[in-house]
C-alpha cells in the first residue's frame, strides 16, 4: 500500500456491512476523502465470470474448486483494481476479502485453515487490510434477512453458517488490532454511528501521521 487506505468489510450474508459500506462511502465523502468501494468476488471483468459460477452454477462445485475460484478472483483484484487506487491515495471500501475466504472455505467448508492462509498470502502478494470491520449477527437472524431467494452459497444451509461464524471469530482473536468487531444485531444507524467512529478514527490518526 502507498498513501491510501485500505477497509475491508467482513460478516455473514445478512449482516447488513453492504448497507454500512455505502453508508460510509457517503459519509467519508462528505468529509472530503477521495474513496472508492469494490467487493469480492466479481469486482472485475474476470471476476464477473467466476462469481457467476461460484453463485449460480448449474452445476455441483467441488469444495477445492470453489476454493481456487475465490483466490483467482482475489489475485486479480488485488492487481488489477486494489492496489492501483490505494497507489493514488484513495480510501478503497472493500465488500468482503481474505477473512471470507478463511471463513467460509476453511471453516465452513472444512477446508486446511492454514494452507488457506498461505494461498491467500499468495494471492494478495504483500496486500493486507489496514482496518477490517467484522459485523457479527447470530445465524438465524442473518439467515431472515437473507430471506427465500438465496444464491449457492446462502443456500448452504444453517450449521453450515453456524460455521461460518465461529470462524470469523476465531480470526477474531487471532487479530485483535486489525479486526474490529460491530455487534450487527443492532439497529441499522446504532451499527452505522459504532462503524462511522471506528473508521473516522483510524482515517484521521492515519492520516494526521503522514502529514506529520
Amino acid at each position: 500500500m502507498e498513501n491510501g487506505f485500505f477497509i475491508t468489510f467482513e460478516g455473514a450474508d445478512g449482516s447488513g456491512k453492504t448497507t454500512q459500506l455505502n453508508n460510509i462511502k457517503t459519509f467519508l465523502q462528505e468529509k472530503g476523502f477521495d474513496v472508492v468501494t469494490t467487493f469480492e468476488p466479481g469486482a472485475t471483468k474476470t471476476g464477473e465470470k467466476i462469481r457467476n459460477i461460484l453463485l449460480h452454477s448449474e452445476d455441483s462445485v467441488a469444495d477445492s474448486c470453489e476454493m481456487f475460484l475465490f483466490l483467482a478472483d482475489r489475485a486479480q483484484h488485488v492487481e488489477m483494481f486494489i492496489k492501483p487506487a490505494l497507489k493514488q491515495g484513495k480510501i478503497v471500501l472493500c465488500d468482503r476479502h481474505t477473512d471470507s475466504t478463511i471463513a467460509y472455505q476453511g471453516y465452513g467448508r472444512g477446508q486446511n485453515v492454514e494452507l488457506l492462509k498461505k494461498l491467500n498470502q499468495i494471492a494478495v502478494n504483500g496486500l493486507s487490510p489496514d482496518l477490517t470491520l467484522l459485523f457479527d449477527v447470530s445465524t438465524e437472524i442473518a439467515q431472515d434477512r437473507v430471506g427465500k431467494d438465496k444464491d449457492r452459497m446462502e443456500a448452504a444451509g444453517i450449521e453450515f453458517h453456524k460455521k461460518v461464524r465461529n470462524g470469523y471469530l476465531e480470526l477474531l482473536k487471532e487479530n485483535p488490532e486489525r479486526i474490529k468487531l460491530i455487534n450487527a444485531n443492532n439497529s441499522i444507524e446504532t451499527v452505522y454511528n459504532e462503524t462511522k467512529d471506528i473508521i473516522l478514527n483510524l482515517v484521521t490518526n492515519k492520516r494526521g501521521k503522514t502529514n506529520a
